[in-house]
């Protein structure tokens, strides 16, 4: 009788497995990581403004109207940037506009009413701003008031005191030119000066918006202070609960809005020589709609840099374009309205997009 072989056991190491796909981990693809930056929606806006003025109005594009829009966007857009943060940080502030007159009256009077070189009434106006700014953050801390209200409070302020200690000093409701006072074409050097660039003049303006675009990109997305940025915007309380310094945060940023009012005051003073202190009313919401546009929510924890300055770049598109075509200026705030819906409603499509599975 025989006995059947036993088949030798297998040694050999199992196959790999393959790896299972979790959706916790999958990557997205690209086209998802593009749809899902906060400024792609102000980009296909921007684009679509640019074509159809391009079409409508032969005087845009001419490359020194080109330089014409920089500009207008790069006032714009310097305020806009501080904005966007402060808006990422989960604040607003209603003072913004009234806030940037405020820093060129105090340069301007506080040089000429003392005589003294133009230099010193900036630096002082740059600390009468960060003491604003700081004035809004420690008063949000301290009260736990929703910021559209403390600055609201901040901004009937600054308009009553504009208005008020301009006529004290100088009987009327503008400033005494500067023009022929000491440093005032060293400071215009900085300030407002124009560059020539590829056969137009460019103003200095557009350099610096440019740069403060890439400094505020690289601490969002680079630095821990952008962490933080995001966090207390995001939900402040769980931000404290794992180390974030809110109060440093919050009266930082709306610190940094009172320093672009400064640097944005500064430009109009050197520009003109003169300030009007009624200017500014209103502005506040343009910076906000700019932000908006750009891809910032209004609930915070959410946005870019770079979104508030293509935001920027619209406002000073439809504002040019509009006079290129020859149509009426009343239709300014037509246009910008439908660029803030329809800015709106993009960056909610692509949210979704990006977001679905």
């Amino acid at each position: 009788m025989t006995q059947a072989a036993t088949p030798a056991a297998d040694t050999s190491p199992p196959p790999p497995h393959a790896p299972q796909k979790d959706g916790r981990t999958a990557q997205r693809s690209l086209l998802r990581r593009v749809l899902g930056r906060p400024e792609i929606g102000a980009l296909i806006a921007a684009v679509g403004v640019y074509i159809f003025f391009f079409a409508v109005a032969p005087p845009f594009r001419q490359l020194d109207s080109l330089a014409t829009v920089l500009y207008q966007g790069s006032t714009m857009g310097i305020m806009a940037l501080a904005v966007a943060l402060l808006m990422i940080g989960g604040e607003f502030d209603l003072s913004s506009g009234v806030a940037v007159t405020a820093s060129a009256l105090t340069a301007s009077m506080f040089s000429f009413q003392l005589t003294m070189n133009v230099w010193v009434g900036v630096f002082v106006a740059l600390a009468v701003s960060l003491a604003v700014g700081a004035f809004n953050g420690f008063l949000l801390i301290k009260t736990g008031l929703p910021s559209f209200l403390i600055t609201l409070g901040t901004f009937l302020m600054l308009q009553g005191l504009n208005l008020a200690i301009t006529k004290i000093f100088t009987g009327n409701v503008g400033t005494d030119s500067i023009r022929d006072m000491d440093g005032f074409d060293q400071a215009r050097a900085v300030f407002a000066s124009e560059i020539p660039i590829a056969g137009v003049q460019l103003r200095v303006t557009v350099l610096w918006w440019l740069a403060f675009a890439a400094l505020a990109t690289w601490v969002l997305l680079r630095t821990r202070f952008g962490n933080w940025i995001f966090a207390v915007g995001g939900n402040k309380d769980s931000a404290r609960a794992v180390g974030v310094p809110v109060t440093f945060t919050k009266v930082a940023l709306f610190m940094t809005v009172g320093f672009a009012a400064w640097f944005v005051g500064m430009h109009l003073l050197f520009a003109f020589d003169t300030v009007q202190a009624s200017e500014g009313v209103g502005s506040e919401f343009l910076y906000i709609i700019a932000a908006v546009i750009g891809g910032c929510m209004l609930t915070g924890g959410y946005g870019s840099a770079v979104g508030p300055v293509i935001g920027a770049f619209i406002f000073g598109m439809v504002t040019q374009g509009i006079v290129y075509a020859n149509w009426d200026a009343d239709w300014f705030k037509f246009f910008l309205g439908v660029m803030l819906l329809l800015a709106t409603l993009v960056n909610l499509w692509v949210r979704r997009q990006a977001t679905r599975r």
